[in-house]
C-alpha cells in the first residue's frame, strides 16, 4: 500500500472517530506523520478561507460547546443579544423567565497566531481552564490535525474523569493530575483555519483579547519577503486594536535573532506598545531556562518556552530562544474641540 493510500485510510478512520454517534468510542490522538505539510503558506495567496463578516457573526458555540448553554447553540452573539432584550406581550417592561436565566458566555481572550500543531494550546488549557483560547493556523492539514487532537483530548478527558486516570496530550508525553484534581477537560481551546494577516479584525472585537502569542513565526529571510512577516507597522496597529488597553500583551519567541530584533524594533516603534521588564521575560534575550529566584517571570512565558513543537526541536538541537513581551498601553486621551481651538489660537 502506498503512502498516499495509507494516509487516506488513516484520515477516513479519524473522520469516523469524530462521529458523536459512536457510543463509547474514545478517539485516539492523531499521528502527525499523516498531516505533514509545507512548513509555511503564502499569506498573500487566496486560500479560499471561510471567515465571518464581523466578530458578531462568529459561531463560537460550535467551537466551545461546554461554555455555551443550549440556548446559544443555534444563535450568533448578535441574535443572542437581541433575544436578551425580548419582552413579554403582557408586560413590555418585563423579561421572560428564560431570558432572566440566560447567562452571556465568555469571550475568547487569548489568540495563538500560527498555532502550528497545537502544543501551546494544549499546554495553556489546564493553566487557564476558565479562559477561552483560540489557535489560528493558515495550513489546512495542520489545522485539521489540531482540531482532531482537541477532539480526542476532550473525549479522553471525559473518559479519564470517570476512571481517575491520566490524559495523554501527545504521542510521547503524558500529563498526570494529582488524585484530588480533575483531569484537564480541554474544552476551553479550539482551532480555526484563518489568515490573520488579512482577517484578524473579522474574528475579534476592539479590546477583546488579553494575550496574543506569536511562537516561532516564519522568518522570511529574504528582504523582498519581509512584507510577509507577521510583525509590521500595519499589523501592529491591528494587534493594538484587538488587545485590551493596559491589560493586553503580545508574546513573541523565535530562534532567529534577526527576526527577534525585527519584532522588537517594530513593537518598540509603535506608540501603543511598551516592552515589559526583563525579569518578566525570564532574563536575557539569549534565553536558556529562566531564573526563578525572584518569581517575577510571566507564567505564560514559562509555558511558551517549552510547550511548542518548534520550541522542543530547538531545545533538542541546543539552539537559542529569543523572547520578547510587549504590554498594550492605555489609549491616549482625546483632546476636546475647545482644547484644539485654544491650541490653534
Amino acid at each position: 500500500m502506498s503512502k498516499r493510500q495509507k494516509r487516506e485510510n488513516y484520515l477516513r478512520t479519524q473522520q469516523r472517530q469524530q462521529n458523536p454517534g459512536l457510543a463509547g468510542a474514545v478517539p485516539e490522538l492523531p499521528q502527525k506523520k499523516f498531516y505533514r505539510q509545507r512548513a509555511h503558506a503564502n499569506p498573500f495567496s487566496d486560500h479560499q478561507l471561510v471567515y465571518p463578516a464581523s466578530p458578531d457573526q462568529m459561531d463560537w458555540a460550535s467551537l466551545y460547546p461546554d461554555f455555551y448553554p443550549p440556548s446559544h447553540a443555534d444563535t450568533t452573539p448578535t441574535a443572542a443579544a437581541a433575544a436578551a432584550t425580548t419582552t413579554t406581550a403582557e408586560d413590555p417592561t418585563t423579561e421572560t423567565v428564560a431570558t432572566k436565566k440566560r447567562i452571556a458566555p465568555p469571550d475568547v481572550e487569548i489568540a495563538d497566531i500560527g498555532c502550528g500543531f497545537g502544543g501551546l494550546l494544549v499546554a495553556l488549557a489546564p493553566v487557564m481552564p476558565g479562559t477561552l483560547i483560540l489557535g489560528l493556523e493558515i495550513r489546512d492539514h495542520v489545522t485539521e490535525f489540531v482540531q482532531n487532537r482537541i477532539h480526542a483530548l476532550r473525549a479522553q478527558s471525559r473518559e479519564a474523569a470517570t476512571r481517575g486516570t491520566s490524559v495523554t496530550t501527545s504521542i510521547s508525553a503524558t500529563t498526570t493530575t494529582p488524585p484530588s484534581a480533575p483531569p484537564p477537560s480541554y474544552t476551553n481551546i479550539a482551532c480555526v483555519r484563518a489568515n490573520t494577516m488579512k482577517f484578524l479584525p473579522n474574528f475579534f472585537r476592539k479590546g477583546q483579547l488579553t494575550k496574543i502569542f506569536m511562537c516561532f513565526p516564519d522568518p522570511h529571510f529574504k528582504a523582498r519577503k519581509h512584507k510577509a512577516r507577521i510583525v509590521s507597522a500595519t499589523l501592529n496597529a491591528e494587534y493594538a486594536y484587538v488587545l485590551r488597553p493596559a491589560v493586553g500583551r503580545v508574546y513573541t519567541i523565535t530562534d532567529v535573532e534577526d527576526l527577534h530584533r525585527w519584532m522588537v524594533g517594530h513593537f518598540a516603534a509603535h506608540p501603543l506598545f511598551e516592552r515589559v521588564a526583563p525579569e518578566e521575560e525570564g532574563g536575557s534575550e539569549q534565553s536558556g531556562p529562566e531564573t526563578e529566584c525572584d518569581g517575577k517571570v510571566d507564567p505564560c512565558v514559562r509555558v511558551m518556552r517549552i510547550a511548542t513543537e518548534e520550541g522542543k526541536k530547538v531545545e533538542r538541537n541546543g539552539g537559542q530562544k529569543f523572547v520578547a513581551v510587549f504590554q498594550r498601553r492605555e489609549d491616549p486621551p482625546w483632546h476636546s474641540d475647545s482644547n484644539v481651538g485654544t491650541a490653534t489660537a
